[in-house]
């Protein structure tokens, strides 16, 4: 059996960090750091500089993620990128990024599944990895998401930020090590509860983020639960024998409403959105990055990532890393 193993992870944050208190007394919102706190788990979040995209997030996360591989860029042979805000309509943010890598060979694209972008992204660079089309893949989760932010909507604006994350997948036969199974899903039928209202063909705008979120909260924590175990169930493995758990960062109290769902330890549930808020397709590999970084994840483990997002749209991947 071939799997895809995952061997090389990086991530990349903008420099500037905006603080909760930066709401109130800059921007003028009826909104405290501890009403966010309260409500969210959020503390701060990172924006993109004025000219940064989110291809020079991608990038940078990229090289990283291949400086951890001990990879080339002429090792790979697929790069994709899960973003919602792409430089451009088109060419693609990976074609960016695969010039900026100096490759010209192999292909390039993007998935677009908003916060479970990455997931998608994995799903499908595994199912490539395991019928041996492709060797090599760089699976990058990018976000510029304050550029589609209405920042005098309190509701939406202080949740999100931006980065990117990225990992190398890597075709091992074999190996215990790798993605052992993954699930996604959607429902279109509930678009207007998480969606930006802007587009080419509809509005020829960018357009911003609307979200009405006790809704949103309420389908997120039954559907992750829900997919989680289908997950381990399929993958023939018990959710309490699962090391660890890398949720989608999008707020803390769905966080905690899962893992109780779940009884699942508080210390097996990675969570970065206190400092890294909601960076949509980007906040699983860069919660994963940061559990690999400081040692909690080691070589051998198991790992259950998930997300959920606009469309709606939800995943989840069993992996040994």
């Amino acid at each position: 059996m071939i799997r895809a193993v995952v061997r090389g992870i990086g991530s990349y944050l903008p420099e500037r960090v905006m603080q909760n208190a930066e709401f109130a007394n800059d921007l003028g919102l009826d909104t405290s750091d501890e009403w966010i706190r309260e409500r969210t788990g959020i503390q701060q979040r990172y924006i993109a500089a004025h000219g940064q995209t989110t291809a020079d997030l991608g990038y940078e996360a990229a090289k990283k993620a291949l400086a951890h591989a001990d990879c080339m860029p002429a090792d790979l042979d697929l790069v994709l990128v899960a973003t919602s805000t792409p430089d451009l309509t088109f060419p693609s943010t990976a074609t960016m990024i695969q010039h900026r890598l100096g490759m010209s060979h192999g292909a390039a694209f993007d998935v677009q599944a908003v916060c479970s972008g990455f997931l998608y992204g994995i799903h499908l660079a595994s199912k490539l990895i395991e019928a041996g089309a492709h060797k090599r893949i760089l699976l990058i989760g990018a976000e510029t998401f304050s550029r589609i932010l209405d920042w005098d909507d309190r509701g939406t604006c202080v949740l999100f930020g931006d980065g990117a994350g990225a990992v190398v997948l890597e075709a091992e036969e074999g190996s215990e090590r790798g993605v052992i199974h993954s699930v996604i899903r959607s429902d279109g039928a509930h678009k207007d509860m998480l969606y930006v209202d802007g587009g080419p063909s509809a509005t020829g705008t960018v357009g911003k983020l609307r979200m009405l979120g006790n809704a949103v909260f309420k389908h997120a924590v039954k559907d992750i639960a829900g997919i989680i175990e289908q997950c381990a169930d399929e993958a023939d493995v018990a959710v309490t024998d699962i090391d660890w758990f890398v949720p989608h960062q999008a707020n803390q109290r769905i966080l905690v409403a899962v893992a109780k769902r779940l009884k699942l330890r508080p210390e097996q549930v990675v969570s970065t959105v206190a400092s890294h808020a909601n960076t949509s397709a980007a906040s699983v590999p860069l919660a994963m990055d940061a559990a690999v970084r400081d040692g909690r994840i080691k070589r051998g483990d198991s790992v259950m990532l998930e997300a959920f997002g606009g469309g709606f749209t939800w995943g989840a991947c069993l992996l040994r890393y």
